[in-house]
């Protein structure tokens, strides 16, 4: 069983959060990596009803419907995709595009219509994926490995890795007599190991993302050491499992890996906090909706935390970031939240979606501002 998983990018968030247009249609889908796809395009049908009710209701015409529905329907009649899933199906449909993202985090169900996407659900993928690649690496062996929920590790090809050290930098290789005396004893074994770090790292460049992923280092130094001054990827974890002489199990090497990322995300979700009180204490800080709105809309808020499950209904001027709360609205709405997310992502702050106890407060959504306010 094998779970298929496409992270959205930056870019596929920023085109995703500046798309505005009559009728933008936003799928939640649960799905399982064990099931053929029927039950999935069964329940999709029934959440795209949903979504066209919707679209009825706020005066779109058939045509526009029929646009959205037949976006959705060249998915649903696709067999192959529906072979290979994830935990969540989030489609983005408008009535002349659809773009779909198979993720590892399972979120709740739902559709909504509204003048722009429904995005923030998304970023949890992003925030604190569920997934890591593992880099088993010895002197002996190389190996790029994958985390998946509730799966077995998964082995990712590496083309052009190196199979060992002895076979890509030992002493055999080099042609000058020379350089094979200078690379004699302990000197010599430390320009190898250099040397060979630096071939795993050009090999894994083409494979890994941008970011996005963190990358768990199983090795020992002085491989460990080696490997890490030369890799230059932002999310390569800074805990790293101890190989013993013996190769691991992929059991125990799973195991290891997944208590490597929860230390990794509670570490970083504890630091989180402690800047947060570290600014709150320099007056840079705010938890009230309408105030993030207002320094959303100016760029002022470096990190922002949010309930990813809350919905807030209203709106925010685009001018001003001033809040019009509503129990409901005429015409296609979305949450302030949402909006007050997509105007700090867009000026380059930090969001992370969280569970609302994780939320400093532990209310609706709380943000560190980029300066005191005046």
């Amino acid at each position: 069983m094998k779970l298929h998983t496409d992270i959205p990018t930056r870019s596929d968030i920023d085109a995703l959060m500046r798309t505005r247009l009559p009728w933008c249609v936003s799928l939640y889908l649960p799905t399982s990596p064990e099931s053929l796809g029927e039950a999935e395009r069964i329940d999709l049908g029934n959440l795209t009803r949903e979504a066209f009710e919707r679209m009825r209701a706020l005066g779109a015409d058939k045509d526009e419907i029929a646009g959205v529905e037949e976006q959705i329907a060249a998915l649903a009649d696709d067999d192959l995709f529906w072979r290979h899933q994830a935990r969540t199906l989030a489609l983005f449909a408008t009535v002349s595009s659809l773009v779909t993202f198979r993720l590892p985090n399972r979120l709740v169900r739902q559709a909504v219509v509204a003048d722009r996407f429904y995005v923030k659900p998304l970023l949890r993928a992003v925030t604190f994926p569920q997934t890591a690649f593992v880099l088993a690496l010895s002197q002996n062996s190389v190996r790029l490995l994958q985390i998946l929920p509730d799966l077995p590790l998964e082995t990712i090809t590496v083309p052009g890795m190196p199979a060992d050290l002895e076979s890509s930098v030992g002493t055999g290789t080099v042609a000058d007599h020379a350089a094979v005396h200078r690379l004699k004893g302990l000197e010599g074994k430390k320009v190898r190991v250099r040397q060979f770090a630096r071939l795993v790292n050009d090999a894994l460049r083409p494979v890994l993302p941008e970011r996005g992923i963190p990358l768990i280092l199983a090795a020992t130094e002085p491989l460990d050491g080696a490997f890490r001054a030369v890799c230059r990827y932002p999310d390569l974890v800074p805990i790293t499992i101890p190989l013993p002489p013996e190769p691991l199990g992929d059991d125990v090497l799973l195991k290891d890996a997944r208590e490597v990322l929860d230390r990794y995300h509670a570490d970083q979700l504890r630091a989180l906090h402690e800047l947060f009180e570290e600014r709150y204490a320099r007056g840079r800080t705010v938890t009230d909706i309408a105030d993030a709105a207002r320094f959303a809309t100016t760029g002022a808020i470096d990190t922002l935390f949010f309930d990813m499950d809350t919905v807030v209904p209203g709106r925010v001027d685009e001018e001003t970031g001033a809040v019009t709360f509503a129990d409901a609205m005429e015409g296609p709405a979305y949450g302030v939240v949402d909006e007050i997310v997509t105007r700090v992502w867009l000026t380059g702050g930090r969001v992370y979606a969280l569970r609302r106890p994780d939320v400093p407060g532990g209310g609706d959504l709380a943000a560190i501002l980029r300066y005191a306010p005046i």
